[in-house]
């Protein structure tokens, strides 16, 4: 509906309220209260469920990530309807270490990449690494290597109306050797819930032959009872 509305999803990948069961994002295999021998159901992808249901802004942020996830919040408040920004998020007491292999600093530039609209889509401790399209799929390459020059790394276009390389960005990651993408990974304009009804509830008044319950009252027959 593009309810004009901020929602801050934490991922912790349990439901550690209420006292560690397992979650729809907890690992396949996951062990916890409710799944003693090994969740059998393949965790989903909340940026796959926003984009999906056409969502117009959607973002992703690590806990420990202060500045980035403070540049997400700034960018959902400005954002004009339904924003939705997914925080990976750490339980220390049903799930500790959820988010270990991409939120430990000795690892973290490898495996994630921030993205920033209009930057090129480039990441790694050494900053030599970016993402190209391969045909209609992603690639992770090596700026430097086989010929390959920053100019032929992505730009990241949060703006774009088609959602489909969005879509692969917000996929990316958990062990299938692309970097977690990071950062505001969709924001587009499109008309709110909010602006559509105020602008419905005032065309139908402008058709309206009455506007007040007075006029209401005298287009009918009037009485006067002494």
């Amino acid at each position: 509906r593009n309810v004009d509305i901020n929602i801050i999803l934490f991922n912790n990948q349990i439901y550690g309220l209420t006292k560690g069961q397992y979650s729809p994002t907890s690992r396949f295999g996951a062990i916890s209260k409710t799944s003693p021998y090994g969740t059998v159901e393949h965790p989903f992808n909340p940026g796959s469920l926003v984009l999906g249901a056409k969502g117009t802004f959607f973002a992703r942020s690590l806990d420990s990530e202060l500045k980035l996830s403070s540049e997400i919040m700034l960018a959902a408040a400005k954002h004009d309807g339904c924003s939705v920004m997914e925080m990976l998020t750490n339980c220390v007491i049903f799930n500790d270490g959820a988010h270990k292999l991409i939120s430990d600093r000795e690892y973290r530039a490898d495996r994630t990449i921030i993205l920033r609209h209009g930057e090129k889509m480039i990441f790694g401790k050494n900053k030599d690494k970016g993402l190209v399209l391969d045909g209609w799929n992603l690639k992770v390459v090596t700026i430097g290597e086989n010929g390959v020059t920053e100019n032929d790394i992505l730009v990241h276009d949060a703006k774009c109306e088609d959602n489909t390389l969005q879509l692969k960005l917000a996929l990316m990651g958990d062990g299938d050797g692309f970097p977690v993408a990071l950062g505001v990974i969709r924001d587009v304009d499109a008309p709110t819930y909010n602006d559509a009804v105020e602008a419905q509830i005032e065309e139908v008044k402008a058709q309206k032959k009455y506007h007040t319950f007075a006029e209401l009252l005298e287009t009918n027959d009037i009485w006067e009872v002494k």
